[in-house]
């Protein structure tokens, strides 16, 4: 049975680079935006699913100003461990940026339970005090994104950008329409699909782009 499957023969260290020489060819004679291609592909490879490349949706010069505020040294507040540990903290670093994800804070869980609503929208609550430019990955929560809104209208909050891909059924498309209203840079997988590994993934694209523009 083996024998009959042809295997392709690449190196270990080819392998991702094989991975998105295969997405450009499948994408065949789509045109994309140059600073959105990498961005739409990494999510693609992140998840095998050619779905991001229309869910993926961006503000107006959303990229320039993520890399702006990057290169200013945003930190970047994620809604779970997982997207934590797999955005790039050594490419983000080089900038002055760090990673912060308070869901699994004590105090967080007691606001939570005090205030009968979730970790994730406790978690943005105490964000808002950090005294630094911030990039809000959200991967997991709706209900991060909803109270980020609240917050933004509230005037309390003032985000230098938002990446909003939770996935899931409940509130999730209208969390991500409620990010689309507001005046902050966003890039948002439109509908349920998303998730803390897309949520990274986004954050890795900015910051290899970054790098291999030598900025």
């Amino acid at each position: 049975m083996l024998e009959e499957i042809q295997l392709q023969q690449v190196l270990p260290q080819e392998i991702e680079k094989r991975s998105f020489e295969i997405i450009t060819e499948e994408l065949g004679n789509v045109e994309l935006d140059p600073l959105q291609a990498p961005i739409i592909k990494r999510a693609i490879h992140t998840s095998a699913d050619f779905d991001y490349l229309k869910n993926l949706t961006f503000s107006e010069l959303a990229v320039e100003q993520f890399h702006t505020a990057i290169k200013n040294g945003a930190c970047i507040v994620t809604d779970t461990q997982m997207a934590k540990s797999g955005i790039n903290k050594k490419e983000l670093a080089k900038y002055g940026g760090e990673v912060y994800c308070f869901m699994s804070d004590d105090d967080v869980a007691e606001i939570a339970k005090k205030q009968g609503s979730t970790r994730a929208v406790a978690s943005m609550e105490k964000a808002c005090m950090l005294d630094k430019p911030l990039i809000f990955a959200i991967g997991n929560a709706p209900t991060a994104l909803v109270r980020l809104y609240e917050l933004i209208d509230e005037g309390k909050l003032h985000p230098c950008g938002i990446i909003g891909v939770p996935v899931g059924f409940v509130n999730v498309v209208e969390a991500k329409e409620l990010i689309m209203r507001t005046p902050v840079p966003y890039i948002v997988a439109r509908g349920r699909k998303g998730g803390s590994n897309i949520a990274a993934a986004i954050c890795n694209a900015l910051l290899y782009e970054l790098r291999d523009m030598g900025k």
